[in-house]
């Protein structure tokens, strides 16, 4: 088990393939497993070399209980890539883990070659904002929803209309959900960087080439605060998804993989 000293954290990571380097950041409360079900087989066979990592707040990663900010996982992610010697590197990531690579690919492009940031924004509308004001409220009240009632919600809040209605995909999601483990102090500091700040005019200075991915039906990070993203970062090229959720590269990972794989081989990109 891959685990280094940097940044003032024990960072866990693992690596699978060979080939230019790609790595992959995830979002609030997930580990880098998540990734190994689809994303990391299809950039492997593409001839990639996937690191996927814990981010801070998720062990084996140091939890770091008292807290901590965007900016520090961001220097997480720099000083990984420099503990590797593998800049400037590909560099994906979704939800809070989006955030990490476009905040990355705009204070140290020098360690990102390109970058895809699937489900962000870059900015906190009204909705969002209460959605994580009233989880943080739930959280600190130490309040424990039934698990399969935490299950269906985080169903309806993560998953496309075209998943929920699926019966036999339902039954699956659910018994998933409903195994998660809670949220330890470190995924409760996580929470409060969902909260992220205007940044949409400082994007404008993202000298990297990146590939905003959006989901039709995410009701997290809603596609047209992905488009913002897009618009604001010179160059960017925008793809939207239909018929999934927050979890779009799991509703539909063919299609995710396809968009993700294309921009990361083009010509361009070597």
């Amino acid at each position: 088990m891959p685990v280094v000293h940097v940044n003032g954290i024990q960072l866990h990571y693992e690596e699978a393939g060979e080939g230019e380097p790609v790595v992959m950041i995830q979002g609030t409360g997930a580990g880098g497993t998540v990734w190994q079900l689809h994303q990391v087989p299809a950039l492997t066979a593409a001839g990639f070399r996937v690191i996927t990592l814990d981010n801070r707040g998720i062990p084996p990663t140091s939890e770091c209980p008292e807290g901590f900010t965007l900016q520090d996982m961001v220097g997480d992610v720099a000083a990984l890539i420099e503990h590797l010697g593998i800049g400037p590197c590909r560099v994906v990531g979704t939800s809070l883990g989006a955030f990490i690579t476009q905040e990355l690919a705009l204070s140290r492009p020098d360690l990102v070659r390109r970058a895809v940031l699937i489900a962000t924004r870059g900015r906190t509308d009204m909705l969002r904002a209460a959605i994580t004001r009233a989880e943080i409220e739930l959280h600190d009240a130490g309040v424990e929803l039934p698990p399969r009632y935490a299950a269906v919600v985080r169903a309806l809040k993560s998953l496309s209309p075209r998943t929920l209605d699926d019966g036999e995909a339902m039954a699956d999601w659910l018994d998933l959900f409903e195994l998660s483990p809670a949220a330890g102090p470190g995924q409760r500091a996580q929470m409060d960087l969902s909260t992220l700040d205007h940044r949409l005019e400082a994007y404008r200075g993202i000298p990297v080439p990146c590939q905003v991915i959006a989901f039709a039906d995410d009701l997290i990070t809603p596609a047209h605060l992905a488009r913002e993203v897009a618009d604001a970062i010179p160059g960017a090229e925008y793809e939207l998804i239909e018929g999934c959720g927050h979890y779009g590269y799991l509703e539909d990972p063919a299609t995710v993989n396809k968009v993700m794989v294309e921009f990361l081989t083009g010509a361009a990109a070597r």
